[in-house]
């Protein structure tokens, strides 16, 4: 597609065919492809995945989330230190499933830098993409949320933010970026990379693919 590898994050969410026993069994189909093809994949993975997900593959394993609390009186919170002692390489933030003040993002994105995980923020919009990229993670990832798990991408019915954001994030403040919402085929893929995107964030269109090998590689090749 170019020359620099784009990256590709699979988010695995909390499907039934993505967590548990399952996430093992996808991750592996994500290592695979990977391999044969030479594409720079990586998995985002539920908390309690992260462990046995990152003990069988290789290729960059990612928290769905983490919180910006210091290791002490924080019963439910999943903490930085702990995905990255469980396996973790990076973490999700702000996922529109998922989403955060701005002053937690800000300050998840201190720790989880501090101790040397990849933070890949998500956005809504482009102007919200900007605000963000102050903060200074290492990607945002700009998904439109009325696009999200259907069937038209970003890069068919909204180009214009993948320009914005171009603009906004990568030439403005030098932050790599990712689009996703509703990327489904290679073409959606190359369209994004066209426009500047450095990747894709994508989740149900392999989370419930009945054949997620596949379906990846025509994604890919």
């Amino acid at each position: 597609m170019r020359n620099i590898k784009p990256v590709i994050i699979i988010n695995f969410k909390t499907y039934p065919n993505s967590t548990g026993p399952n996430a093992v069994r996808l991750a592996k189909i994500c290592e695979k492809v990977a391999f044969e093809t030479g594409n720079d994949i990586r998995i985002a993975v539920s908390a309690p995945d992260i462990y046995p997900v990152s003990w069988v593959v290789s290729i960059p394993v990612y928290a769905e989330h983490t919180d910006p609390y210091p290791p002490g009186r924080h019963t439910g919170s999943v903490l930085p230190e702990a995905v990255k002692a469980a396996g973790a390489t990076g973490t999700l933030l702000n996922h529109s499933e998922h989403r955060m003040p701005m002053k937690k993002i800000e300050e998840s994105i201190r720790r989880a830098s501090k101790l040397s995980l990849v933070t890949v923020v998500c956005a809504e919009t482009p102007e919200e993409a900007e605000k963000i990229a102050t903060m200074k993670p290492d990607f945002i990832a700009v998904e439109p949320p009325e696009l999200i798990g259907g069937d038209v991408s970003v890069s068919t019915a909204e180009p214009e933010i993948i320009i914005r954001s171009v603009k906004l994030v990568k030439e403005k403040h030098g932050i790599r970026l990712l689009v996703g919402a509703g990327i489904r085929t290679k073409k959606d893929i190359t369209k994004a990379l066209e426009l500047g995107a450095d990747g894709v964030l994508i989740a149900s269109v392999i989370d419930k693919a009945k054949d997620p090998e596949g379906t990846l590689k025509n994604l890919l090749t």
